[in-house]
C-alpha cells in the first residue's frame, strides 16, 4: 500500500513538473515572439518605402464592380467583366511587400534565376515574419532584377502562387481585435504610432474596417505622411491600384480616419489599426 501511494506521489509530481515545462514553454515562446515584435519595430531602416519600386506592379482585384446608382444614389455592385483571375489577396498582397522590402535584398547584377530558383526564395521571404529583424547578412538576395515592381513584372505569376492564398485576407492573426470598438483616443494615438513607424523607415501594414458593418475589410501600406490643417494625411499602398498611392486621412477634431470612395469602398470614416506589430497583431 506504502508503495502504491508513493508511486500515485511521484506521479502527480511528474505531471505537476511536466505541466510547468509546458506553461513555462508557452510563456516562453511569448517573450520570444514578443522580442521579436518588438525588434521589428524598433529597426530602423536606411531608405523609405518607394511606392513604384517596393511595391508590386500587379493589382489585387475585384470579382464585383462597386458603384453608385444614379437614380437612387445607392452604392451597387456587378460582376466585374471579364473576370478577373487575381483577387481577394489585399492581406497577402500587403503583407508580402512589407515581407520584401524587410527581407529582401535586389541584386541586378547576379545572373537571373531559373523558375525553380526564385520559387524557392520567395517561399523564404513570405515564410519569414514580418514581426522579424533579420542581419543584412541575412537578407534572402534576389537576383537579376532591381527591385519588387520590376521583379513582379517579370515573374508575377510566380509571385501570386507564392505569395498566399485569398483565404488569409480572412483568416489574419490579428483579426480579433475588429470586433472589440475602437475609440478615438485609440485612433489618436494610432496615428502617432504610424507616424513612429514612418520615422523610422518602417511601412505600417494596416486593417481598415467598419466592423461591424462590413463595407470594408482591406488591407493598407502606410509610405508617408504630412500634417494638414485639419490633421494628418497618409500616402498609402493599396493593393487594389498599383499606379498610384492613394490617400487617408485624420481628421484631429473628430479623431477620425477617413477612407476617400473608390470601387470597393463607398468613403467615409474607417478604423485603422497596424497589424504585423507585435506577437497579437
Amino acid at each position: 500500500m506504502f508503495m502504491l501511494r508513493w508511486r500515485w506521489f511521484e506521479f502527480r509530481m511528474l505531471s505537476f513538473k511536466a505541466g510547468r515545462s509546458v506553461l513555462a514553454a508557452g510563456l516562453l515562446a511569448l517573450v520570444l515572439c514578443g522580442c521579436a515584435g518588438r525588434a521589428a519595430r524598433e529597426a530602423k531602416f536606411s531608405q523609405p518605402f518607394a511606392f513604384g519600386e517596393d511595391s508590386f506592379s500587379y493589382r489585387n482585384d475585384l470579382v464585383w464592380v462597386y458603384y453608385r446608382d444614379p437614380e437612387t444614389g445607392e452604392f451597387r455592385h456587378k460582376n466585374r467583366e471579364p473576370k478577373p483571375d487575381y483577387t481577394h489577396h489585399c492581406f497577402p498582397v500587403a503583407r508580402s511587400a512589407r515581407q520584401f522590402f524587410q527581407h529582401a535584398k535586389f541584386d541586378p547584377m547576379l545572373p537571373a534565376a531559373d523558375e525553380a530558383t526564385y520559387r524557392k526564395l520567395i517561399r523564404r521571404v513570405v515564410k519569414t515574419s514580418p514581426r522579424r529583424l533579420l542581419k543584412d547578412e541575412e537578407r534572402i538576395v534576389i537576383p537579376g532584377y532591381t527591385n519588387l515592381f520590376e521583379f513582379s513584372r517579370a515573374q508575377g505569376s510566380l509571385l501570386k502562387d507564392e505569395c498566399g492564398g485569398a483565404w488569409q485576407s480572412y483568416f489574419q492573426r490579428g483579426h480579433w481585435r475588429m470586433i472589440f470598438p475602437f475609440s478615438t483616443q485609440h485612433q489618436e494615438k494610432m496615428v502617432e504610432q504610424l507616424r513612429e513607424s514612418l520615422r523610422q523607415n518602417r511601412p505600417p501594414v494596416v486593417h481598415a474596417v467598419r466592423f461591424p458593418a462590413l463595407t470594408i475589410n482591406h488591407a493598407l501600406v502606410i509610405i508617408d505622411a504630412k500634417e494638414t490643417p485639419d490633421g494628418a494625411e497618409f500616402a498609402v499602398y493599396d493593393p487594389y491600384e498599383p499606379g498610384q498611392p492613394a490617400t487617408l486621412t485624420f481628421n484631429r477634431n473628430e479623431r477620425q480616419f477617413y477612407l476617400p470612395g473608390n470601387d470597393y469602398f463607398v468613403g467615409g470614416k474607417v478604423d485603422i489599426y497596424e497589424i504585423y506589430h507585435s506577437w497579437n497583431y
